[in-house]
């Protein structure tokens, strides 16, 4: 046996190796990741966040958040990192950091900020989690539990039928920061703009905006918004003001408004077309022509490599996804093979066609991670060149009950003609001059009712229960 003495050296030795530096503070401190390991991080969940977001298409918009970015980085504790920045494709509001520099904000989030300032103090916050080591530390604190991308609570599931379907539905999982990381990502992002001339009351500006939208309020479709992993931004905003006011002292500093209110008109706000549009509870493709109606009054979340449906109050769920490289000579074939590929087997099925297309509905059962044993109504459809699976799931005690739903909305699944696929457009942002007599809900209504009214306010930095300032030039939302 190791004498204790060994023991209690070797161990120490171990810790001791474990310690790093931290880039922003200087204190040393445990860590079990090393930079290499936090840039491999980086390089490794890019492709996988990108399949299952996507990238915004406009690249005069990521050229200039890239180039807000990269000026912040280089000037920050750790400007040798390979930063990158992109702009994701989803509605939600949110921006969030991977460990070795790799920076993510949402095509959501670009509306409700207001100012190049404002934009510059979101990107230095999240520069700041990473040069202050605050995903790394979390990776430590979790490391007994946890392993790999998971250990960082950024998980993005496979696109296969029937996976982990609360991850699934959530699409990307993100670390949720304590209050002191929150507050130094603040005060770095502050100081991080403010020493390349651009107003550090951005960030207290964009707290205030955020801190005002609700769940309700919010588009939570996809992915968490920023109120679900970056808490109490509101409570945020007085704590960063004595050292705004202190970084502003004697200083000349730009906000950039009209310059970043150029980059954002016309950006699309909620879903894109691109990757499918839910109107009410239809879901529509127009580019790969198609239309599903869900039960009304369910949630619809809609990623690019799935989409899930949700019963309010229940765990009552449909799921559509094509299926990918489909194996079978025939839609039967490919039908079960595709299912019992996913664990599930058959207990009735035939052949049939919905709304002319050749497809197979079947009833399975199997095992769901969360819900246990679960029956489903599952359609395998062929239609352009693809075939898509249309399955409605729930626990098998309450199948029965589900099942009248699931059948009406698969039977609903039809082509679109191009000239339907056509008419399909995003809502998108443009702006407008307050007149006199106006209201929030006159305006959002003028919009086409493309947003709710308290939203609507809280994009323009207004509290919902304020009045519109007539000849002020606002932000409206344009439906498609």
């Amino acid at each position: 046996m190791m004498p204790l003495r060994t023991v209690i050296l070797l161990t120490l030795l171990a810790v001791a190796a474990a310690c790093a530096t931290n880039p922003v503070t200087g204190r040393r401190e445990l860590s079990f990741m090393s930079e290499a390991q936090e840039i491999s991080i980086a390089n490794e969940s890019e492709p996988q966040i990108k399949a299952e977001m996507g990238v915004y298409n406009d690249p005069e918009l990521q050229r200039y958040v890239s180039e807000i970015g990269w000026r912040m980085a280089k000037i920050s504790e750790r400007a040798h990192l390979p930063w990158r920045f992109t702009v994701v494709d989803v509605p939600v509001v949110n921006a969030f950091a991977v460990p070795g520099g790799a920076i993510y904000i949402t095509r959501g989030i670009m509306p409700f900020l207001d100012s190049e300032a404002e934009l510059a103090g979101v990107l230095g916050h999240e520069i700041g989690h990473v040069t202050a080591r605050h995903s790394a530390q979390q990776y430590t604190r979790q490391v007994s539990g946890l392993v790999g991308l998971t250990a960082l609570s950024i998980v993005v599931p496979a696109a296969r039928p029937f996976g982990d379907l609360s991850a699934q539905a959530l699409g990307v999982l993100f670390m949720k920061y304590g209050r002191e990381d929150e507050l130094q990502s603040d005060e770095l992002g502050a100081r991080y703009e403010s020493r390349l001339g651009w107003d550090p009351a951005g960030v207290p500006a964009f707290l205030s905006t955020l801190g005002r939208l609700d769940e309700a309020a919010g588009d939570r479709r996809g992915i968490p918004g920023w109120l679900s992993t970056h808490p109490d931004p509101l409570s945020r905003v007085n704590e960063i003001q004595p050292i705004v006011q202190q970084l502003k002292a004697g200083g000349q500093f730009s906000t950039n408004r009209e310059a970043f209110l150029a980059r954002i008109d016309g950006i699309v706000f909620g879903d894109n077309p691109e990757q499918g549009i839910a109107r009410g509870s239809a879901f529509l493709h127009p580019v790969l022509r198609f239309r599903i109606d869900f039960p009304t009054g369910w949630e619809i979340q809609n990623s690019p490599q799935q989409v899930v449906a949700k019963a309010p109050g229940a765990d009552i769920f449909m799921l559509l996804q094509l299926v990918k490289q489909p194996r079978g000579r025939n839609i039967e074939e490919i039908a079960l093979n595709s299912m019992g590929d996913a664990g599930f087997r058959p207990v009735q099925g035939g052949r049939t066609t919905i709304n002319g297309l050749d497809a197979f509905v079947g009833v399975y059962q199997g095992q769901i991670d969360g819900l246990g044993a679960v029956a489903t109504r599952a359609a395998h459809i062929a239609h352009n060149k693809n075939v898509f699976i249309v399955a409605g799931l729930v626990s098998q005690r309450v199948f029965e009950q589900a099942d009248g739903a699931f059948s009406t909305s698969i039977r609903s699944f039809r082509p679109l003609s191009a000239a339907e696929a056509e008419e399909i457009r995003p809502n998108r942002i443009d702006f407008y001059v307050v007149r006199a007599g106006d209201t929030w809900a006159s305006i959002a209504e003028r919009g086409g009712g493309a947003i709710k009214p308290a939203t609507l306010a809280v994009m323009n930095g207004a509290a919902p229960e304020s009045a519109p300032q007539v000849g002020a030039r606002i932000k409206i939302v344009v439906g498609g």
